[in-house]
């Protein structure tokens, strides 16, 4: 599922949450979203990603 990927990867990377959230420009929150499986990013931001 696209919530495990986007944990792992991250994890993978060494980066937290924040930093990953930084990166982005997106609050911390929307990181933690997207890995609880509460919403999902859209097409544009999983490019970035």
């Amino acid at each position: 599922m696209l919530k495990d990927a986007l944990s792992r990867l991250r994890r993978e990377r060494g980066l937290t949450q924040e930093e990953l959230a930084r990166r982005l420009y997106i609050t911390r929150q929307a990181v933690s979203r997207w890995e609880t499986g509460a919403t999902e990013p859209g097409i544009d931001m999983i490019k970035l990603i």
